[in-house]
């Protein structure tokens, strides 16, 4: 364990509920699903910029054409910073609204966008994964899920990790680059057994191949080597309600922890960004949707 880890605050925005990091262009974007809000952060000055979206925004990726892919109450949609237009590209559960609404996502390294969706009343596999090509067509991947959450892909990109949260496991499944398809997946670790506080929420992948799982209303971010399913290291956090992690930095050494706010308790800094220096690892550069 490297003893000069350190822990901050970065920002001065408070969420409801920040979600959905991602670093990109020397910014990090994310969101606050239940703030309605896309938020750009500054690392290095902490200077905010943040746009309201008018409904709940589970995930923001960079579009390569620029501006940005979100997905949210209302399906997924590309959306202008300049201009604020946003242009619908799929809404398909739009018949389960308001009980269902996409989650978190992430593009793989073909610049395909891969988002979920929540049940938000915890209906047990009423959720699913999609996946929307780099021609914009939609399909669905991984059905009967509850709450999708974290994903990412390993270097070789052979392997998509996937998390549906209530399961408490990560998942790892077989991935064609060339064609997105996936096959059956493989239990990769279940943090239950591992008995680890909370629920896994967002992921992220380091340099050397090592899993990045924040436990929701566990307070922590821990680093699983996916070969063994082992709990690799641990980094507690001073806020109950850690949400989603993305490397990041000029050297992508720094690990940013968006937050939510805990219904009862009283937590400074709750809501806010955090950043981990000090780790002495390394992220990988995140990937944009191709249009």
């Amino acid at each position: 364990m490297n003893n000069n880890i350190t822990i901050s605050p970065i920002g001065s925005r408070v969420s409801k509920w920040g979600e959905g990091p991602i670093f990109w262009n020397d910014h990090l974007l994310y969101v606050d699903i239940e703030g309605h809000a896309l938020i750009r952060l500054n690392p290095e000055s902490g200077d905010e910029e943040f746009w309201e979206m008018g409904e709940r925004i589970g995930t923001v990726v960079p579009r390569v054409g620029g501006g940005f892919l979100c997905a949210g109450d209302s399906g997924i949609y590309t959306f202008d910073p300049i201009t604020r237009e946003k242009v619908n590209l799929a809404d398909p559960e739009a018949d389960k609204r308001p009980d269902n609404r996409f989650n978190d996502g992430k593009c793989d390294p073909s610049g395909r966008f891969w988002a979920g969706t929540i049940s938000t009343v915890k209906k047990t596999g009423d959720a699913n994964l999609y996946m929307l090509d780099t021609e914009k067509n939609l399909s669905l991947k991984v059905d009967g899920v509850t709450n999708s959450n974290g994903i990412c892909w390993n270097a070789e990109a052979t392997l998509m990790y996937y998390i549906d949260t209530p399961t408490k496991k990560i998942m790892a499944y077989p991935f064609d680059n060339s064609s997105g398809f996936v096959s059956e997946p493989s239990l990769v670790s279940d943090t239950g057994v591992l008995n680890l506080d909370g629920s896994p929420d967002g992921m992220t992948i380091d340099s050397e191949g090592m899993l990045w799982v924040v436990m929701c209303h566990g307070g922590m971010v821990v680093r699983i080597n996916p070969q063994s399913g082992e709990l690799v290291q641990r980094v507690d956090v001073p806020c109950v309600e850690t949400t989603a992690c993305a490397f990041g930095g000029t050297n992508l050494d720094r690990l940013f922890i968006t937050t939510g706010v805990h219904k009862s308790l009283q937590e400074e800094n709750a809501g806010q960004v955090f950043v981990v220096d000090g780790l002495g690892i390394k992220g990988t550069t995140a990937f944009a949707f191709a249009q």
